[in-house]
């Protein structure tokens, strides 16, 4: 038996000792590809082995430094930067080229394509539909030469455009709906294709405070006019006058002279009113009456005088509707219902959530030399079971049952105490510290009804 253990000990022994040996024989290197640092450890000769023993395949414009067939040494850093795709079109022809060019310029010369004096190139994001790893697309656009004839003038332009509509607004060509153009501007442009524009007049007309600014063929004022659709009524007339010939940048003034009687309504806001509603239990609310505004009328003569309002009277007003007001019930209505507490059931009629914090006689703020030190509002002594109210929202004299503190009898007031807040009083040697919302029932006897504040608020 013991032959036996001894045997085994020194094969175990022989495995370790195989096992060190190989990861002393192993070559640390660090992998680098487009930034990212991985750690190997390998018994592969040459850099060229270790990526095929990886399963890293590159493309032929690939780079790695050092080259695939140099000997790995330990330590030595494998850095490999692939070339990204990009989607080049062409003359109509698209292709995907491998590069590790940044400028387009340089890309363009990598792949052999020649720009032309007026030829420009346009890089675009990649489709959907172009390989994932596509950084973008360059499309190359020739320039076609055109001829502009304008007022006895040749101007030839390039142009990148497909009409002549187009390539006339690229080349920084205004064209106006007045303007004369031949061809026609959705027609395709043609190399050597030459363009003729006949210009027509600028014309400003001033028009009852609006200024419309138009071009025409027109020879007289009266004629732009009446292309405008623009009539003279009464004592209406214009500057210059109607028979006036038309020049370069000439400006129409159109003169109203009128007299209007205005009608203007305004609302008159309504009031809201509270109303209680027996019908409806203590802190409820509803809309009892919908509100609706009522109408004031004006009546005001305008009088305009070369468009300008020279006069504006108030003749007489009236309320033409008078308005009604919006009436909010709020619920007087109280119920008497049982709560279930630690120290058997309560009898409680109302119910109100509010912002519980606690004090006692030495938190108070009072000074002990105080007569009135240790004394509620209602001259009883502080001590467990007294709570501090706004007395606008639980009575003086009555008691609260607060979940987790008990009964409490509200006998006291605070500065800081406003509103929906409470403060559960404690003895000195026992303060509790409150600072949460609890919901606080008012125990019966149920207060008369001028003690009950039956809206509160928030």
């Amino acid at each position: 038996m013991q032959k036996r253990i001894l045997t085994l000990i020194l094969a175990l022994l022989a495995l370790t000792g195989l096992a060190a040996g190989y990861e002393t024989t192993l070559t640390r290197v660090t992998l680098l590809v487009d930034g990212q640092a991985r750690p190997l450890r390998t018994h592969q000769p040459t850099v060229g082995l270790l990526l095929t023993d990886l399963g890293v395949t590159l493309r032929p414009e690939d780079d790695c430094f050092p080259t695939l067939d140099t000997p790995l040494e330990r330590g030595m850093t494998i850095r490999i930067e692939r070339a990204h795709p990009i989607v080049l079109a062409v003359d109509g022809q698209e292709r995907i080229i491998y590069t590790h060019a940044e400028d387009p310029t340089a890309l363009l010369a990598e792949a052999g394509v020649t720009l032309g004096e007026h030829d420009q190139y346009k890089v675009h994001a990649p489709l959907s539909t172009d390989p994932p790893e596509t950084r973008s697309r360059i499309r190359v656009e020739r320039a076609v030469s055109l001829v502009l004839e304008e007022g006895g003038l040749r101007t030839p332009f390039y142009t990148h455009a497909a009409t002549v509509g187009e390539a006339l607004f690229e080349a920084g060509v205004h064209l106006y709906r007045a303007d004369r153009l031949f061809p026609d501007p959705a027609t395709p442009v043609q190399e050597g294709m030459h363009i003729r524009l006949e210009r027509s007049i600028p014309v400003t007309v001033q028009l009852d405070k609006h200024t419309l600014r138009t071009r025409t063929h027109r020879n007289r004022v009266g004629e732009v006019l009446a292309d405008l659709g623009v009539t003279l009524n009464g004592q209406d007339y214009t500057l210059p006058s109607l028979d006036t010939a038309l020049g370069e940048g000439l400006d129409i003034q159109v003169v109203r002279v009128t007299e209007r009687i205005l009608v203007e309504q305004s609302p008159v806001p309504f009031e809201t009113e509270w109303r209680p509603e027996s019908t409806m239990e203590i802190d409820t609310q509803g809309l009892v009456q919908e509100g609706a505004p009522g109408v004031l009328e004006r009546r005001i003569r305008v009088r305009y005088e070369d468009g300008e309002v020279v006069e504006r009277r108030t003749e007489g007003q009236s309320i033409v509707l008078a308005p009604t007001n919006r009436i909010m019930g709020y619920g007087t209505n109280i119920v008497v219902r049982q709560a279930q507490t630690p120290s058997g059931p309560v009898e409680y009629w109302r119910v109100i959530r509010m912002l519980a914090t606690s004090y006692s006689a030495g938190t108070a703020g009072t000074p002990k030399t105080s007569p009135y030190y240790g004394r509620t509002a209602l001259g009883l002594p502080m001590q467990y079971g007294i709570v501090a109210v706004d007395r606008n929202v639980v009575p003086l004299g009555s008691k609260v049952y607060v979940p987790g503190y008990g009964v409490g009898l509200a006998g006291d007031t605070g500065g800081a105490i406003r509103g929906r807040r409470i403060d559960l009083g404690y003895d000195d040697n026992n303060l509790k510290l409150w600072y949460a919302w609890v919901d606080v029932y008012l125990l019966t006897p149920v207060p008369s009804a001028d003690k009950i504040n039956y809206i509160l608020g928030p």
